[in-house]
């Protein structure tokens, strides 16, 4: 996939000065979890996941229960899991796009039929529901949508949701709905899981982008259907049958200080975001649709703008060594990119600003 070729751990951290890629919080160190491994077991652990991890997950929930919550390796493997569980070559998926590109690849790879729902800057980048009433096959398995969305930031309207949900109810057909980013809420109340609502409806979250712990490779699967909780369970075991058990570990460590971590998370996030929104408001050249959450922002060269995009993302590494997610990250446009206002320090984020500047200027000059 291109956003994992062209990522900048492929690239390499050392060699990029402004990441404005990335679509999560500043990675964290180890002394920030009040961890202490000398007396952990390096045993196999609970196939599910740890036992006191599963009932942190769901303990705000007074529908959820543990035992409805799987733990795998991060979202990625949750995703695979769902994807590969429920699709076949004989069965049809219904896909919301842009996305972040397993939600897209997965179900390729293994020969799905696929609809795409197909978002736009115009449409303010909401859903359509009639448009996926009338993608619907008599093989139609899977509806796949990211709310907050990936890479615009924008969360579908609860109304949008509720009618996805009964139409999956209505129709027989799951509803996974990727809620990678649903904790990096800086200006909006957090909403439950959205498998909450429903035993048709999977949720899908993780630690990577919200508490800055991607190296932790921790994510999980929520649903409430039991049959099909076995059969996700029955995959990660021909997969890798249990986490690492200092991954789960680590993880319980942090979200038993996740209100801290947010918190602090919550507050970088508010200023980069006023820093990008201040940058944008006037801007001559780029427009977006204002994200509501998140860390992520998907911007647009407007269409008065007639530049080789290929060369504006050259011209930004090579010369300012400053990345963004180019649209093809997400099979759209060069026109689009996704910024990433989170990872940065202030006054990166301040250089990475400038830097666009300079090189759309040298190109229009």
């Amino acid at each position: 996939m291109p956003i994992e070729v062209e990522s900048p751990e492929e690239m390499g951290y050392e060699n990029i000065k402004y990441n404005l890629a990335e679509s999560s919080v500043r990675d964290r160190k180890m002394s920030e979890l009040n961890a202490n491994l000398e007396d952990l077991v390096l045993n196999y652990g609970d196939h599910r996941g740890l036992i006191e991890l599963r009932n942190l997950i769901s303990e705000d929930s007074k529908i959820l229960k543990a035992n409805q919550v799987l733990v795998c390796q991060a979202a990625a493997m949750s995703l695979f899991i769902v994807n590969t569980s429920i699709l076949s070559a004989n069965d049809h998926l219904i896909v919301i796009r842009p996305n972040y590109a397993t939600n897209i690849e997965t179900p390729k790879a293994i020969s799905c039929e696929i609809s795409y729902i197909d978002l736009s800057f115009e449409s303010s980048f909401q859903i359509d529901i009639e448009q996926i009433k009338k993608s619907i096959q008599k093989n139609t398995k899977l509806i796949s949508i990211t709310t907050p969305h990936n890479p615009t930031g924008i969360v579908f309207k609860d109304e949008i949701i509720n009618n996805l949900i009964e139409l999956a109810e209505e129709k027989g057909i799951y509803l996974l709905i990727d809620e990678t980013y649903r904790e990096l809420n800086f200006q909006s109340k957090l909403k439950p899981y959205y498998a909450e609502k429903s035993k048709k409806v999977i949720s899908i979250s993780s630690l990577s982008k919200a508490y800055g712990l991607p190296g932790l490779r921790i994510g999980w699967i929520i649903i409430r259907d039991e049959a099909l909780y076995y059969l996700f369970l029955a995959a990660k075991e021909q997969i890798i049958i249990t986490n690492s058990v200092v991954d789960e570990y680590l993880a319980l460590c942090a979200i038993k200080t996740k209100e801290k971590l947010l918190a602090e998370s919550n507050i970088h996030l508010k200023a980069n975001f006023e820093i990008t929104k201040n940058w944008l408001v006037f801007h001559p050249n780029l427009e977006w649709i204002e994200p509501e959450v998140g860390a992520i922002g998907f911007v647009r060269f407007k269409n008065t703008i007639n530049i080789d995009f290929s060369k504006f993302y050259e011209i930004l590494y090579d010369q300012h060594q400053t990345i963004v997610g180019p649209g093809h990250w997400f099979e759209q446009s060069d026109r689009y990119f996704r910024l990433g206002f989170g990872y940065p320090t202030s006054a990166e984020l301040i250089e990475g600003l400038m830097a666009i500047d300079n090189t759309i200027n040298n190109l229009i000059d």
